[in-house]
């Protein structure tokens, strides 16, 4: 006899976790609540009500999240400038933080014994799930039945449909990829895409068209900064999810964000991926546009060199890590006065910066101009400065440790 009574499930109303539904509903012979997030997939989450309702789900949780997933989630880790390896944007990890905190707090209000989920046991998803669940209900359940089935293949899953009567909507015209999508990016992952040779085909992509069927007239685009986050779009002020949604359609049309990376999994293997995430693609440049005028020269350098540990951070999972937060601390504390507005270009995949301007800014016209500076930088100052620097390299020479 099971003691799990009641388990919270991560559920997309999709094949995999509808078996999952039953599969749970067998094995631990055990209540279900379902609970769907809206972070921006682009698909109606309310199907999945009636679904849940169909294998016998009494309890449905549907949430809309986009505000908060681009608030709180993706803004913050923006702040940071943050790529994952030198390319990757990070948008499936930082969308699993948020549902791992919902999950554990849906089973707090439901008195739930265990959560759940659908990632596989070859992917950093379960990772990423998992640790956020432990580290906000140390004691807490959690089933994967990826790692305890057998039913390891599409043909398995719809034969267990077939035999205890789940329905299983067959969409024409699906991707064959595996994809996941949020608010800041979709990917593809599986089929001619395993072998990193072969060129991913063109009628894959979904948000954007490629650069060369972009227009042959640029878009220009401004975008308003407020401590380092975006708060207006060509002078109009929106929320978050609305910035996000608003440049991936920009970007997109203008055949931005398109990136095919072989990245390194946590769990150790190298996996070949393909994401679109146009939006993205935008605020990273912009944003480093305008923290290049309002950041002191050491602070920017120190967050750069932060950086990769942030993302590697995020990447595999440890959002609501003591280390996490205490980088946060410091990135948002250098955002105070990266204030200010950025221009920019698009033009087929290109994101060109062409202006930025702030009244915090720390770029000096009267000390940078080449022309007659009216006393502002004495020159001869310089002397002196390189004669410092080069101290300890005359001290070397002088030891006969040069080169020549």
């Amino acid at each position: 006899m099971s003691d799990i009574k009641k388990v919270v499930l991560a559920y997309s109303g999709g094949l995999d976790t509808s078996v999952i539904v039953r599969w749970l509903q067998d094995t631990y012979n055990c209540e279900v609540v379902t609970f769907t997030a809206d972070i921006g997939q682009g698909e109606e989450v309310e199907p999945a009500r009636a679904k849940a309702e169909a294998l016998g789900v009494k309890e449905i949780y549907i949430e809309d999240l986009r505000e908060e997933f681009v608030r709180d989630y993706v803004f913050p880790m923006f702040r940071a400038n943050t790529i994952y390896e030198g390319e990757y944007l990070l948008g499936t990890s930082i969308a699993r933080p948020l549902i791992s905190r919902r999950l554990i707090e849906i089973a707090n209000e439901t008195g739930a014994d265990a959560i759940s989920h659908g990632a596989t046991g070859k992917g950093n998803d379960q990772v990423r799930f998992e640790l956020g669940a432990y580290a906000l209900k140390p004691g807490v359940k959690v089933i994967a039945p990826w790692r305890e089935w057998d039913l390891n293949s599409r043909e398995k899953l719809l034969a267990y449909c077939e035999e205890r009567n789940i329905p299983v909507e067959m969409k024409k015209g699906k991707s064959p990829y595996s994809m996941d999508a949020n608010l800041l990016h979709i990917s593809y992952e599986g089929m001619n895409l395993e072998d990193p040779w072969s060129e991913a085909e063109e009628d894959m992509w979904r948000w954007s068209v490629s650069p060369e069927a972009a227009p042959d007239k640029p878009t220009y685009v401004e975008l308003t900064y407020r401590k380092g986050d975006i708060v207006a779009i060509d002078g109009e002020e929106m929320k978050a999810h609305v910035v996000l949604e608003t440049l991936n359609k920009l970007a997109g049309a203008n055949g931005i964000g398109r990136l095919d990376i072989v990245e390194n999994r946590y769990v150790g293997m190298k996996s070949r991926g393909c994401y679109e995430t146009p939006g993205g693609t935008i605020m990273l440049r912009a944003h480093r546009a305008i923290e290049s005028i309002t950041l002191d020269r050491e602070v920017a350098h120190l967050k750069d060199s932060l950086m990769p540990r942030y993302a590697e951070v995020i990447y595999n999972g440890y959002w609501w890590s003591p280390e996490r937060e205490a980088l946060q601390a410091l990135i948002d504390n250098t955002q105070e006065y990266v204030n200010g507005t950025v221009r920019l270009k698009l033009y087929k995949g290109n994101v060109d910066v062409v202006g930025r301007k702030s009244e915090d800014s720390l770029f000096d016209e009267k000390i940078a101009t080449f022309e007659e500076d009216q006393g502002a930088y004495n020159q001869k100052d310089a002397e002196g400065f390189i004669k410092l620097n080069a101290l300890r390299l005359r001290i070397a020479a002088g030891k006969g440790r040069n080169k020549l």
